[in-house]
């Protein structure tokens, strides 16, 4: 069963919000913080380090 990775990751985001229930601080600065992540010069050392 292929699954995208957006449909995957709403799914997991939405279940963390629901059972640990994170301050909505939290959670702005989280994806906040990782798409100014993704369009920065640290972008390629953390694919590499995913990879």
């Amino acid at each position: 069963m292929d699954v995208p990775l957006w449909f995957a990751l709403i799914i997991v985001g939405w279940l963390g919000v629901k059972l640990i229930r994170p301050p909505l601080w939290l959670v702005a600065v989280l994806l906040l913080g990782g798409y100014l992540l993704a369009d920065s010069l640290l972008a390629p050392a953390i694919d590499t380090a995913i990879e």
